[in-house]
């Protein structure tokens, strides 16, 4: 492969965690499912988005009303303010977020190989380059190879930010692939591209269907099995 690119937020690092710590400090909702509760959140998340991109709706309320909906969705009701404070530890909690040790396996594996590598992910430019710092993914990938939304003004699902990897590191064949948890923004946003898509697929969603296929499914303890395949094919062409 010429070139492979990965998503952050539960791609490169389980977002469940440091979201079930600031649950259970602030919540005594006992009887809701944890991660059935987190994927409705990040469900919500992805359907508004676009509004924080284009100025319809400031990030805080976004992040304000995802867990809001959520709880809702589940007979739960909290107050603006409670919500406020969830989402104040929760980004506390992200301050200590550590690789999925498989997906430093990849990174290691790809610098080993040679295989040119980078990040695309939505979100607020200093929210999203705090967490890459926590990875301390600069160890391999390094920060002109990070194209975080909101700096550069387009977002996934936008072929556009896809295209501005590819020109800004003169990548010139299709031999690229995208490692991404998010069906809609990922999968959908890398085939559009004409990329290679892997979906990190760790929670078991279902795709969206009459849409697109992605090349290849890992699970959670696939992704290097998977990647490893991919560039021994490449190799042997």
């Amino acid at each position: 492969m010429q070139a492979i690119f990965f998503d952050v937020d539960d791609t490169l690092y389980d977002q469940l965690t440091p979201f079930a710590r600031s649950f259970e400090k602030h919540f005594n909702f006992y009887d809701i499912p944890l991660e059935a509760l987190y994927t409705t959140s990040r469900k919500l998340s992805d359907e508004v988005f676009h509004l924080t991109e284009n100025g319809q709706m400031n990030t805080q309320d976004m992040y304000v009303y995802r867990i809001k909906q959520a709880l809702a969705y589940f007979g739960k009701q909290i107050s603006y303010e409670k919500a406020a404070m969830f989402q104040k530890d929760y980004q506390e909690f992200q301050r200590e977020i550590k690789l999925i040790p498989e997906v430093e396996d990849v990174l290691s594996f790809c610098v080993e190989k040679q295989i040119t590598m980078g990040i695309i992910t939505n979100g607020p430019f200093a929210h999203q380059e705090r967490k890459i710092k926590q990875l301390k993914v600069d160890q391999w990938i390094p920060a002109n190879h990070i194209f975080i939304s909101s700096k550069v003004g387009y977002a996934k699902p936008d072929v556009n930010i896809f295209r501005l990897a590819e020109t800004t590191l003169g990548l010139t064949d299709k031999h690229i692939y995208y490692v991404g948890d998010s069906f809609q923004n990922d999968i959908i946003g890398a085939k559009n591209a004409d990329w290679k898509a892997v979906w990190y697929n760790r929670r078991s969603h279902k795709k969206i269907p009459n849409t697109v296929e992605p090349d290849y499914i890992a699970d959670k303890n696939t992704l290097f099995e998977i990647i490893h395949k991919i560039e021994l094919e490449n190799e042997e062409r």
